[in-house]
């Protein structure tokens, strides 16, 4: 996330990147590691937690809109440099 200040990419909110950053999926390479959600138990610092089905669903879902939405920016910007 840009200057690590809470917004996310293109001042989206956070997780509506693609999961590269230190609290995202890329950094440790699963699933309920996140930076202030997911992994966090309350008094317990990180710790894994298992992932659902349910879970693992929504993730993928908003994976896709993100990556749709990615692609429709890039899209975009393609036609402007047109």
């Amino acid at each position: 996330m840009p200057g690590g200040d809470g917004t996310g990419p293109r001042g989206m909110g956070p997780g509506s990147g693609r999961g590269m950053g230190p609290c995202g999926r890329g950094a440790r390479g699963g699933y309920g590691f996140g930076c202030g959600y997911g992994g966090r138990v309350r008094g317990m610092g990180m710790m894994p937690r298992q992932q659902t089905l349910e879970d693992e669903k929504a993730d993928l879902q908003q994976l896709k809109e993100n990556l749709e939405n990615d692609l429709k920016q890039i899209q975009k910007r393609l036609e402007e440099l047109k």
